[in-house]
This record gives C-alpha cells, sequence and structure tokens, in this order.
C-alpha cells in the first residue's frame, strides 16, 4: 500500500524563518521524502502549489513504475523461445479481439474466438461477426510483427483491414458527414483531417514521453476526434497497443467486462483519462514491478 503525507514544515536559520513544502510517502516499508521551497512567508495559494508538487511527485513515481515493468516484462520475454513468443502473441491476440470487439458490440465469445483462431472453426454466429474477428485478428499480429512508425496511412489501412468486408462504404475512410456519439458531437467533419494531421504530430514530437502516457493521451484524442463513421473504438485500441509494443512494454487490454469504467473515463477529461489509464495499466501489469520491489 501507498500512504502519502503532505505538510508544511517551517526551519529557522539564525533569526529568519522559512517554509518548505514535505512530501512523504511509504511503499512497501520505504519511506521517501521530497522537499519544496516555499520562501520566508507562506504563500497565499498553498493548496493550489500543494496539488501541484504532489501531482509531480506522484508522475514522477508513477512513471518510475512503468519503466520498471518495461524492464520486468523484457527480462521475462527475452527468455522465451521463439516459438514460444509467437504463441503468447496468438493469445494476446485472442484475447484483444474479443474484448475489443465485444465492446462494440461483436456476439462471438472468447472461446468462440479461440476456436476461430486456433483451429479455423467458425461459430453459428452472423457473418459480420466472423469476418471482423477474423480481420482484427490479422491485423494485430500484423501490427506486432511490422513495428512500422505510427502514421495515417497506418490507420487508414487498419480501418480498411478491419471492415472491407463488412462496411465497404466506409472502409479505410476518413468521414465527410458529422457525427453524434451519444451526448458528445465529434468535431465538425471539415476540420478531422487537420486534427488528425496534428495527432500523428503529436506522436512523433513525443517520443521522450512516458509510451504509457503518449498511449493513452493518443487514444484519448483519437476518440474524441472520431474520425471514421465506425470502428473508432477498435482503432483507438490498436493505437494504445501499436504505442506499447513499439516501445518495449506489455500490451494493455480493455476489459469488456469492465467497459463502463472504460466509458466514464473517456468522459472525462484528458487528464482524467490519463489517471484512469495509470491505474489500470499498474494493475494489469503491476507484477513486472512488484517482482523489483518498488510498487505496492
Amino acid at each position: 500500500m501507498v500512504l502519502i503525507l503532505m505538510r508544511v514544515i517551517k526551519r529557522k536559520k539564525g533569526n529568519k524563518e522559512y517554509f518548505y513544502l514535505q512530501h512523504s510517502f511509504r511503499i512497501k516499508g520505504k519511506v521517501m521524502t521530497r522537499e519544496k521551497y516555499l520562501g520566508k512567508e507562506m504563500p497565499v495559494k498553498i493548496e493550489e502549489i500543494k496539488k501541484a508538487f504532489l501531482e509531480a511527485s506522484y508522475n514522477k513515481w508513477l512513471f518510475k513504475q512503468f519503466e520498471t515493468i518495461r524492464t520486468g516484462f523484457q527480462k521475462e520475454w527475452q527468455k522465451y523461445p521463439d516459438s514460444v513468443k509467437e504463441k503468447v502473441k496468438e493469445q494476446i491476440a485472442i484475447a484483444f479481439t474479443y474484448n475489443t470487439n465485444s465492446i462494440e458490440g461483436s456476439t462471438i465469445t472468447l472461446d468462440e474466438t479461440r476456436e476461430m483462431v486456433e483451429q479455423g472453426i467458425a461459430p453459428n454466429k452472423p457473418l459480420r461477426d466472423i469476418k471482423e474477428t477474423e480481420a482484427h485478428v490479422k491485423v494485430f499480429l500484423s501490427m506486432l510483427e511490422k513495428k512500422d512508425e505510427l502514421t495515417l496511412q497506418i490507420i487508414l489501412n487498419w480501418h480498411k483491414e478491419l471492415f472491407k468486408d463488412t462496411k465497404q462504404d466506409i472502409a479505410g475512410k476518413i468521414r465527410d458527414y458529422n457525427v453524434k456519439v451519444g451526448a458528445y458531437k465529434a468535431p465538425d467533419w471539415q476540420d478531422v483531417n487537420k486534427l488528425m494531421s496534428e495527432l500523428i504530430k503529436l506522436y512523433k514530437a513525443n517520443k521522450k514521453m512516458n509510451p504509457v502516457e503518449l498511449a493513452a493521451r493518443m487514444h484519448y484524442r483519437f476518440e474524441k476526434i472520431h474520425p471514421f463513421g465506425d470502428g473508432n473504438g477498435r482503432i483507438g485500441r490498436l493505437i494504445i497497443n501499436h504505442t506499447l509494443w513499439n516501445a518495449g512494454y506489455p500490451m494493455l487490454i480493455i476489459e469488456y467486462k469492465k467497459r463502463k469504467a472504460y466509458y466514464k473515463a473517456l468522459q472525462k477529461d484528458e487528464e482524467g483519462f490519463l489517471n484512469y489509464f495509470a491505474r489500470r495499466y499498474l494493475k494489469a501489469h503491476g507484477k513486472y514491478a512488484r517482482g523489483l520491489g518498488l510498487t505496492s
């Protein structure tokens, strides 16, 4: 468990007093302390300063956890023979495909997805769901193998491959009409190309950003742009795992059974979604950090 204490302390040097903001937190019995000098007088906006200092300290700790997860994951991944790595990727493809498609209304179950991939057995389900399951597995595995830098053309290609057999009229095409998602009104279609161009620039300009944070911000902004007539959720979740995998991080599956929390997070502002995403990522992959003794 992570325990946090934030307090203002006063130190005397000669006849003068100086104020400091002290942030202490204990992780698995180890106490860590950071301080920020406030000045000779107590700042008027101390609560705002506390909040900013806490966020900065927490983020520094959080990103350390992410880096530790990457190290632990890579250490484990390198032990696998190539044949085992292929099997692991196939199992991730099955789980990811089932969950991402189910969020969007697919009737194909996890067991049926597994049978389709491993045995080539198609269930007695709508042909559209079958085709989109097959296509998603193919796109996902191809994404893992190629490890290309993200571009608008890659995103368009993913969309085209996912829906070329089921939604030919929109497959691989940026929308040229306005859409609403529930109460949310997506940007005007005339602005979508510009917004997508800016999104790719964000990706390229922030290679030094922690990949977990970058994956979350890319996903959030992509979903808000909503560039396609349909399939935005599936493409957005591919962007998450493309970003993580290319940086050597374990991928994240947004589970169908936890979709309500995911939808709720997407309704928040970007920082709110980032907070949800970071907590979800730590929960999913904390075992790698725990193995190195750095997380709760």
